[in-house]
């Protein structure tokens, strides 16, 4: 804990010599004792523990020279675990020393979202720290090293190509580490289901199988370095270095944990939901207040998905059989031909990809503009469309979002997973552009990352499923009232996204609190939805190893929506679109009930000015 200390001090002392203070003005000019401070210095400890994330956030790069951070990756270390616990204590201690008496409105709402989230964390490292899948099909540590080196680590000169072939020299640490975790997690019985296995062992071939010349390391640091002035001698040195990094550390790794799945696969579990693991219902309720911010029960959510998909449904219905389609065919059977239809779909040319990604680029574009009235204040950072990596494609989701770096160094990015064509029918392009970049994820994450009021610990210390998913899918149907969707097919898109986090509702909890096994949870999803078979068994195995997390997009649309007709209902004249989102955006990333008390805190204050 003191080398850590001393570590997050020197943190600080670079940012307050660098005039940084455009990141941590507050805290410097905050009391010593406040919670703000206290949280603040918590998160940047915890920075200086993880040199990825200081990559990530883009604004200590500059201070490399000190740091050294981006020659280096987090080791797993068999004493994480009860360090962390003592730490997870200690922290939870010192918050409940702070008096509500001594604290402002917003140190208030502060310490109730750290106190909800350090709660949380402490109960799962305590009682559930070997319940998660790191090793898993969708993002597991496998691809996370690949997909950080690739996307995040920085190559603008020769000192950050030196670094990044310093950080594969330690990969095979990293992976040597997690296997050590995932031995310890089998000793306590417990073991991903079979598909698991099968995906994992398939894809951990093929990293070690890759030449060197197509390693996604190796094109990646080539496509980088030839945009900089090396000379040609030392480039050829630094492409050696690099090459004997991938073969003996790189690949060894991979090695290591492909034997491990191997040599265990005869244990892989058999059942598919969490509720067969170890105390595994328990460990899915506190995934449940973890993802949603709710005490919901799992019946509750599930009974409450069952209501959404009938309720969207029905509007599937009538605008299908507006169109001429088959009233006597259910709404997944009909959404399933119109995602054969031709003219639904990209021609597979060797040019498709390119062409997608510059029709989602127009549509990010179109978006943008066409949202402006809705908001007091629009994102400053851009954001860009970029084609999944083909080495993650097979098993990745449709589409996700990458932030910013604090410093433009480095825009938001929305990745579509154009692998199979039939996963990007045209008529479901625009909901998507819409929930992952503008007015979605890009634009509240960037309106968090860019609001100068918020603390530290409140840009960036705590996130939560429920309102960032919340809020994305919400942005979906805020775009459709903005006239951005006016083709009924554009609709049905929008729906159909809808519809597919309702079925999320019934097929999580149906999996691991119903118990129902994923070929049940495919088979419902593709009943209701339309979705085509790839799509379908990618989502369901993605549920099946992240427990709960699928669950709060549709928990936290409601909620926003609830909270919308609450203020429209309450104020009705007087309501301001562009004062609620900013009651919703303006407080960062918070559980769902600090976002309810923003909203009735507006509503108050809209009655007494008017």
């Amino acid at each position: 804990m003191i080398k850590r200390f001393f570590k997050a001090i020197g943190v600080i002392a670079i940012f307050s010599i660098s005039l940084c203070s455009l990141y941590l003005a507050n805290l410097f000019l905050m009391k010593p004792a406040s919670i703000d401070h206290f949280l603040g210095k918590e998160f940047l400890t915890g920075l200086a523990d993880s040199p990825e994330s200081m990559t990530y956030i883009g604004i200590f790069d500059q201070f490399n020279w000190a740091t050294q951070h981006n020659s280096k990756l987090s080791i797993p270390n068999p004493n994480d675990l009860q360090a962390d616990i003592k730490d997870t204590k200690k922290t939870l201690k010192v918050l409940n020393k702070y008096k509500d008496s001594s604290l402002s409105k917003s140190q208030k709402i502060t310490k109730s979202i750290a106190v909800f989230d350090t709660e949380n964390n402490l109960k799962q490292l305590e009682e559930f720290p070997y319940h998660d899948y790191p090793l898993n099909q969708v993002r597991g540590a496998h691809h996370n090293v690949i997909s950080f080196m690739s996307d995040m680590h920085p190559i603008r000169s020769l000192s950050e190509a030196k670094d990044f072939i310093k950080r594969t020299d330690l990969v095979i640490d990293v992976y040597s580490g997690q296997l050590d975790w995932l031995e310890r997690q089998a000793a306590e019985g417990i073991y991903a289901p079979k598909f698991v296995y099968v995906h994992l062992i398939k894809q951990l071939n093929e990293l070690i199988n890759y030449s060197l010349e197509e390693h996604p390391l190796y094109t990646q640091f080539i496509k980088k370095t030839a945009l900089l002035d090396i000379p040609g001698d030392e480039l050829t040195i630094l492409e050696a270095d690099l090459k004997s990094s991938i073969e003996n550390s790189v690949t060894p790794g991979f090695i290591l944990l492909r034997d491990f799945m191997i040599s265990t696969k005869d244990n892989a579990n058999p059942h598919h939901g969490i509720w067969s693991q170890p105390n595994g219902d328990e460990f899915y309720k506190l995934r449940i207040r973890s993802y949603t911010t709710t005490d919901y029960s799992p019946q509750k959510i599930h009974d409450l998905g069952v209501s959404e998909v009938a309720r969207i449904s029905s509007r599937m219905k009538e605008i299908l059989v507006s169109l001429g389609y088959d009233a006597n065919e259910t709404v997944g059977a009909l959404m399933n031909e119109l995602n054969e239809d031709p003219l639904m779909l990209y021609a597979d040319t060797p040019d498709r990809k390119k062409i997608v990604v510059q029709d989602y680029m127009d549509m990010v574009t179109e978006a943008t503009e066409g949202i402006k009235e809705y908001f007091h204040t629009m994102p400053k950072a851009p954001v860009t469309v970029i084609a999944a990596p083909e080495y993650s494609e097979k098993t990745a989701p449709g589409g996700w979002y990458q932030s910013p770096a604090l410093d433009g160094s480095r825009p938001g990015a929305f990745y579509v997973n154009l692998y199979d064509i039939k996963q990007t029918p045209k008529y479901s392009m625009k909901t998507l552009a819409y929930h992952e970049a503008t007015p979605g994820h890009h634009h509240q994450i960037a309106h968090s990352l860019e609001n100068d009021e918020l603390t530290l610990y409140r840009r960036f210390g705590y996130r939560t499923s429920a309102f960032s998913e919340g809020w994305a899918l919400y942005s979906e149907q805020l775009a459709l009232e903005a006239g951005l969707a006016p083709d009924p097919y554009d609709e049905l898109g929008i729906l159909q996204s809808e519809i597919f986090r309702a079925v999320r509702l019934v097929v999580d909890t149906g999996i691991h609190y119903k118990k129902w096994t994923r070929e049940e949870a495919i088979a419902y999803m593709k009943a209701k939805t339309g979705m085509s078979d790839t799509e379908c068994r990618v989502e369901i195995e993605r549920y099946i190893v992240w427990p709960g997390q699928a669950l709060s997009y549709k928990v936290g649309m409601i909620k926003i929506l609830e909270l919308r007709e609450k203020a429209m209902n309450t104020l009705g004249d007087k309501f301001n679109i562009k004062d609620f989102h900013s009651a919703v955006l303006d407080n960062g990333n918070p559980p769902l009930f600090i976002v309810e008390q923003m909203v009735d805190e507006m509503i108050v204050e809209a009655l007494e000015t008017n």
